[in-house]
């Protein structure tokens, strides 16, 4: 195995130079099935360090999210996006959703290989599937790093409440991964375990990269005067709409909030898109509270930004369970990142994250939850405070230049250390 020295090339363990192609910078191609990038926050900002880095990057991605070129340069990064005929809901759209993405993604990673070539497949899940396109090159010497964003096992059961043959398959591909996988870049501590222990790596083939927000590209700004016309205080939420990210517990809440708490003080932005978003809407208008709640859909970059800018908390509204433990929530660090406490469940890796830029309601209880958000938004100066204090941590800690050197690290462990230094963290 290749380790870095101090001029930060690589050599192995004899000391010599680690194997390359005569100076020639590393080609690298990046497969995701989740998200399309740029819209992907995490895959982006790994091709754009990676580009930085000195490596040449191509990316496979699904289209959408207005993400609909088949293949074009953004910021010297080859993307090359496929269609998919459905977002998975259910057993058969599953199936249809990831047989579908193999066959594109086999196919694409073929054309560039046969083109522009690459010497590292980094894949991202979920599905646990991309280790069959990245076992078709082993042979050709291509060296494969999992990015491991989802635990698919215990998402399985939380989607279909039962294990049997279809938690078995996924506790099989996700071993599989893990066994073809020369390194592993976890998203949190709970994710290294589990990559140690459930799927046997040594401690030195995995790099914790948590999925901090970039503070060049992502900062506050002016607050829009429409969305905080909508009531005295804007209580927001940015994330996915799917079964298991706990929306529907957050319409209950707010619920609560209006109802049995009396509050007709403050307005719920929703951001973002899902599965489940028309049935979320549905149960808005069931519970009467669409005076109270706006679903904004997708927001990216300025705008994005503008919106989670408006706030005056944050919520995270994911339940207690053995896979929302184990997650980092982006939405998180975006709130923290935007100086804006946040109300969660005591979940570990969330008050790992968080610490104490939140208040954390008893798990379950979704009037406590709407206890909680009452609680901040009557008193300012815990506002002000919880949100100085995430700011700061994201500053010193969780923002995504402090996780760069973890990224590099994975590759230089495989013989591909960066040809020249990325950008130093914002000072804090």
């Amino acid at each position: 195995m290749a380790v870095q020295d101090i001029a930060g090339g690589a050599r192995d363990r004899t000391g010599a130079p680690a194997p390359g192609r005569a100076g020639k910078p590393t080609r690298v191609l990046m497969v995701v099935e989740n998200l399309p990038v740029p819209f992907d926050r995490r895959v982006w900002q790994e091709a754009r360090t990676l580009r930085e880095a000195g490596f040449e990057v191509s990316v496979i991605c699904p289209k959408g999210k207005g993400q609909t070129a088949s293949r074009e340069q953004v910021e010297g990064i080859e993307i090359y996006r496929h269609p998919l005929p459905l977002e998975a809901k259910g057993l058969l759209g599953f199936l249809l959703e990831y047989g579908a993405a193999l066959f594109f993604q086999t196919w694409l990673a073929w054309r560039i290989f046969l083109g522009r070539g690459f010497d590292v497949i980094h894949a991202a899940n979920p599905p646990d599937l991309i280790f069959l396109v990245a076992a078709q090159f082993r042979p050709f010497g291509v060296k494969f790093i999992f990015d491991h964003h989802d635990l698919m096992p215990e998402l399985w059961f939380q989607k279909f409440k039962r294990r049997g043959a279809g938690h078995t398959a996924m506790l099989w591909m996700e071993r599989a991964t893990f066994a073809l996988a020369h390194a592993v870049v976890s998203t949190n501590q709970s994710y290294r375990q589990i990559a140690i222990e459930r799927g046997r790596k040594r401690p030195d083939q995995v790099f914790i990269v948590r999925s901090g927000p970039d503070l060049t590209r992502f900062k506050p700004v002016a607050p829009d005067p429409a969305i905080r016309a909508k009531a005295r205080h804007i209580v927001g939420y940015v994330g996915i709409m799917g079964s298991q990210d706990g929306v529907d517990e957050l319409i209950h809440a707010i619920g609560h909030f209006v109802k049995d708490l009396g509050r007709t003080d403050a307005h719920f932005l929703l951001v973002g898109d899902g599965p489940e978003r028309p049935e979320l809407e549905a149960l808005t208008r069931r519970l009467g509270l669409e005076g109270f709640v706006t679903f904004t859909g997708y927001l990216r970059g300025e705008e994005l930004a503008r919106a989670l800018s408006s706030i005056d908390v944050g919520v995270c509204p994911d339940p207690d369970n053995p896979y929302t433990s184990k997650c980092t929530m982006n939405k998180v660090m975006e709130y923290m990142a935007l100086g804006k406490p946040l109300v969660q469940f005591d979940l570990v890796e969330g008050r790992r994250s968080a610490l104490h830029a939140a208040v954390y309601a008893r798990n379950g209880d979704l009037l406590d939850f709407a206890r909680c958000i009452a609680s901040l938004l009557d008193d300012e100066e815990m506002r002000a405070e919880k949100g100085a204090y995430g700011l700061e941590r994201v500053r010193r800690e969780l923002q995504w230049a402090n996780e760069v050197p973890q990224l590099l690290a994975a590759y230089a462990s495989l013989g591909h250390a960066p040809p020249r230094p990325v950008r130093e963290a914002v000072p804090a």
